[in-house]
């Protein structure tokens, strides 16, 4: 009889997982804010490089912000 058991990994809730996302995204949010602060400092930056950087930068933000609200609890005043 093999009494080999491989231990349980306990799996993550839907908040922790939120959670986690959401620090991945705010994580890609800086690291675009950077890219797009050094690139805007260099003089033969293409204005089209930027626009782009910035719309990925906005709907990085659209998604915390969604994010955000799924994982705070809603206050009922």
């Amino acid at each position: 009889m093999n009494m080999h058991h491989e231990p349980t990994s306990r799996e993550m809730t839907h908040d922790e997982i939120m959670r986690a996302e959401l620090s991945v995204l705010r994580a890609a949010h800086r690291d675009l804010d950077r890219e797009i602060a050094a690139l805007s400092e260099q003089k033969l930056t293409s204005t089209l490089t930027l626009q782009r950087l910035k719309k990925q930068k906005l709907a990085l933000k659209d998604q915390i912000a969604r994010l955000e609200d799924e994982v705070t609890p809603d206050i009922i005043a």
